[in-house]
């Protein structure tokens, strides 16, 4: 049983001064007064990133460079990670899965969702496991502590006219009975983590799978992802071959409900917006990524006037910082709508909105009760600096404001992952043996890249 004493925290009723929280089987058990073990300044539920492809975070920086063609893309950027992700081994994908969930957890994020579609070895075939990956995720998870939602992706296509899968995406291919095989093998591994632990499914997207195999994919229980309306020759494709948008497409033909998370969607018109935000589900923003791949901005204040849930995931892992994608998914909306504050309601500012928004999103997209200081919950918990020189004399949701559009994650000292302790004075405990292994598989791709 732990105890941790907030000189302030937020619960779901508000601000408050002088908060106790019992911890037990990493649960919150109490609320209340009285000494504890571990004191913090300021103590926030942590939520959960929501997207997540692990691998991407070693090719941070190589991507900005433009080729022989005219303009820099989505479509050229991918062509590079193909290239890229033929190199790695099994080793490697455990290394570099290590440093991203360490990092998001002293970003402040105490779970990840792993969209996971690097499933086979270079040139397509099945490891002798065929979820050895996945269980590489899962081994990442148990050293960093972080609380896990795995969802093995099926792709089974490459493209929309039912293709072949071209020499990037081969080791990303299953049919289904080879997916349920890969699934199989992914929750096994899974159920070796703490209870907090999850999976899912994931359809890749409308181009990567039939529809069949989505309504097959319904049948499991547990979160279902998929990507949905990224980009501009997505929604060509989709429309040529189906007659219809993609939201459009999946709203008329998919059982969307709110074990789903719809990721990205920064291609809707106004009514795909409110259609989508209607049928509970999360549309799963990753800001910095769709910044950097040159996506599109979401339609933040239709989905919100539509009482639309969201949440916030950090995608490729260019970046990682809770901060920075709340700070541009507000950003992105003063651009697109010349107006400030615009996540901002009557009773709540602009941060506190933005922050609510991604813990209970994310809680809702990973199938995790957490999002929230209330007992019963997972204790998912961060605590900030409050002797932070920006955070001097702020109080309530200007806390919260400061934090996000004039502080950075350094002002993250503790998290609490399912009431695991993994980040301590600002840093991960495990933070030297991880790091060392990241460095050594950098190390090894830049002599092979």
């Amino acid at each position: 049983m732990t105890k941790i004493k907030a000189k302030t925290a937020l619960l779901p009723h508000g601000w408050a001064n002088d908060v106790t929280l019992t911890l037990k089987d990493g649960r919150i058990t109490t609320i209340g007064e009285g000494p504890a073990d571990t004191q913090v300044d300021i103590l926030l539920p942590a939520s959960t990133n929501l997207h997540s492809h692990a691998f991407q975070r070693a090719m941070g920086g190589l991507t900005e460079r433009r080729g022989a063609e005219p303009t820099d893309s989505f479509w050229t950027w991918r062509q590079l990670m193909f290239r890229f992700l033929d190199q790695l081994t099994p080793e490697d994908i455990q290394a570099i899965t290590a440093q991203v969930q360490m990092e998001m957890l002293e970003a402040g994020y105490a779970a990840s969702v792993e969209f996971h579609y690097l499933h086979h070895q270079p040139g397509g075939h099945a490891y002798d496991n065929r979820a050895e990956l996945a269980t590489r995720i899962a081994a990442a998870a148990e050293q960093t502590g972080v609380g896990l939602t795995l969802l093995p992706v099926l792709y089974a296509q490459g493209g929309v006219d039912g293709r072949a899968l071209g020499p990037g995406q081969i080791r990303f291919g299953n049919d289904l009975d080879g997916y349920q095989t890969l699934w199989d093998g992914a929750q096994a591994a899974v159920k070796t983590l703490p209870a907090d632990a999850n999976i899912g499914v994931a359809p890749h997207s409308l181009r990567a799978v039939t529809p069949e195999q989505i309504a097959a994919l319904q049948s499991h229980s547990g979160p279902i992802h998929m990507h949905l309306a990224e980009q501009v020759a997505e929604v060509v494709e989709i429309e040529a071959a189906y007659g219809a948008r993609p939201v459009e497409w999946t709203l008329a033909n998919v059982d969307v409900d709110p074990r789903w998370c719809m990721i990205h969607c920064t291609q809707m018109t106004q009514a795909e917006t409110r259609g989508l935000a209607a049928t509970g589900a999360v549309a799963g923003l990753c800001p910095l990524t769709e910044s950097s791949l040159g996506d599109g901005i979401f339609n933040g204040v239709t989905w919100s006037d539509a009482k639309g849930v969201w949440g916030v995931g950090s995608d490729s892992n260019i970046l990682i910082s809770l901060a920075q994608e709340l700070r541009t998914l507000e950003y992105s909306q003063r651009l697109s709508t010349l107006n400030r504050a615009v996540m901002a309601t009557e009773d709540r500012s602009t941060g506190r909105v933005l922050f609510d928004g991604a813990c209970r999103g994310g809680a809702q997209a990973a199938g995790r009760k957490s999002g929230a200081i209330e007992m019963g919950a997972w204790a998912d918990l961060m605590a900030l600096d409050g002797d932070a020189t920006d955070l001097i004399g702020r109080e309530g949701d200007n806390v919260l404001d400061t934090w996000i559009f004039a502080g950075t994650d350094t002002r993250v000292t503790d998290v609490w992952a399912a009431g695991r302790h993994m980040v301590q004075d600002g840093m991960h405990i495990a933070r030297t043996e991880i790091t060392n292994a990241y460095r050594e598989t950098l190390h090894r791709l830049k002599d092979v890249m």
